[in-house]
């Protein structure tokens, strides 16, 4: 597997080369380089409200397959955790519940909700049970937005990667947003997960492959804001389109926005509409298989957008083209790219910090 480099000079530089989509060497690299070190969306905490309750999922399914539960102790504080029992591997939370104590039904070793080794049948005579090796380890965890993220080892604080997000949006009532369930739905792509992205962080596409977005949309004014682990696409809204109603005093007052399209390293997409929130989980499930999860939320009382109504349609029109960019990338006599300075900055951004997290 070769070093990857991206020149930091948009305008000298060439995009991942074609083996970075097609390698495995480069695929299994991902796995503990990028998605190890990366914060993950696990679930609302509206899912969670309840003292003792305990949720087991699987981080990063098929690509880090980490067995991990949230639980919310009897005084309120949510932690994730190892589900892994410190004994023999056993999963400890099979299923969803609210539990008393945690307990693995192999030999009957017991956890408190807080994670520390409590018990466990025979033995009495180990020297120095329960040491802080037989507890449940607990992995980073930060609240945002009414939701959970977690990460084995993330590379910064989420809080850190979020700022330019929650400063320029801390207007809105992010916390206050719910899930709408029956706008949500799930995507599989048959593409590898950073050609998806690639496709996410770019408007040059707009004019050529959805029509319908093209004309709600104001193309001309489209805007790229790059920071170190997220970047942002505004997009400004055409006549008789929605917009947000930004308050005087705001850096963006006066503008017609109607969208804040935020990217998050490496694979978080939250796209803010004025009715509320579309977050984009793309979640690889294999080199060429991508799952994307569309999670929709709303402000309160928010009313039906034209923006929502048209994701569905905008979603297929961005897959046709990933898939056929998944097929090209095959190619042998496809090598890699150059990036327009004025409209691939989000690309060229994500393709630095892959080669950077790669070549660490």
């Amino acid at each position: 597997m070769k070093p990857l480099n991206i020149h930091p000079d948009i305008r000298h530089a060439h995009t991942l080369p074609a083996a970075f989509y097609r390698d495995p060497a480069y695929a299994e690299a991902v796995k503990e380089k990028i998605f190890a070190k990366s914060w993950h969306y696990a679930l609302d905490l509206a899912e969670i409200a309840a003292p003792g309750q305990a949720i087991p999922f699987t981080l990063l399914e098929n690509i880090l397959d980490e067995p991990l539960v949230a639980c919310r102790g009897k005084e309120g504080a949510l932690r994730v955790m190892s589900n892994v029992c410190t004994h023999r591997g056993n999963i400890v939370v099979e299923k969803p519940g609210t539990y008393r104590m945690l307990t693995c039904r192999y030999h009957g070793r017991c956890f408190r909700l807080d994670g520390t080794c409590k018990s466990m049948p025979a033995f009495e005579q180990v020297d120095g049970f329960p040491g802080t090796e037989d507890h449940l380890p607990a992995v980073p965890a930060e609240s945002w937005m009414g939701m959970l993220f977690t990460g084995l080892a993330p590379i910064a604080d989420l809080e850190e990667m979020t700022r330019p997000i929650r400063e320029r949006l801390a207007w809105l009532p992010l916390s206050e947003m719910t899930f709408d369930p029956a706008s949500s739905r799930n995507y599989t792509v048959n593409a590898n997960w950073a050609l998806y992205c690639d496709n996410y962080l770019e408007g040059l596409h707009i004019p050529f492959v959805h029509p319908a977005l093209n004309q709600a949309l104001d193309f001309a004014q489209y805007e790229y804001e790059v920071y170190p682990y997220c970047n942002l696409q505004i997009g400004i809204a055409g006549e008789n389109e929605p917009c947000f109603p930004i308050p005087a005093g705001h850096p963006d007052s006066g503008r017609r926005i109607y969208a804040y399209y935020y990217w998050l390293f490496p694979n978080l997409m939250f796209n803010f509409y004025p009715w509320g929130l579309s977050l984009n989980v793309v979640e690889p499930k294999g080199k060429d298989k991508t799952l994307v999860r569309f999670r929709t939320y709303r402000f309160p009382d928010a009313l039906e957008a034209k923006s929502l109504g048209g994701l569905n349609q905008t979603e297929m029109e961005d897959e046709e083209v990933v898939l056929s960019v998944q097929r090209g990338v095959r190619s042998r006599l496809y090598k890699r790219g150059r990036f327009s300075p004025s409209m691939e900055q989000g690309v060229h951004h994500f393709h630095r910090l892959i080669a950077d997290f790669l070549n660490a």
